[in-house]
């Protein structure tokens, strides 16, 4: 993988089956230095698949990015597409 957000989304590409509906922004401007936030905009009915039940598939996610960039720090987001409150 060359990239965080390339290897983020190759991870969820694995999970969904219709993963050409994801957004997958890359945000530096969290107030905390050094820690990069990615935004996850799907729509409602994939939402399910990327959180899991009580979040385990996408504290897993956070697990996987944080080993493969152990020198970077992430926050990652999942928001719905339908919601317009949810997007900066």
């Amino acid at each position: 993988m060359n990239s965080p957000q390339k290897t983020l989304f190759y991870l969820l590409d694995a999970i969904l089956e219709n993963s050409k509906k994801l957004t997958i922004k890359k945000t530096n401007d969290t107030p905390i230095p050094g820690i990069t936030t990615f935004e996850i905009i799907a729509p409602s009915e994939l939402l399910g698949q990327i959180i899991g039940k009580e979040g385990k598939i996408i504290k897993s996610i956070r697990t996987l990015m944080t080993s493969s960039y152990p020198q970077q720090k992430f926050n990652i987001q999942v928001k719905d597409e339908t919601d317009p409150s949810s997007h900066t």
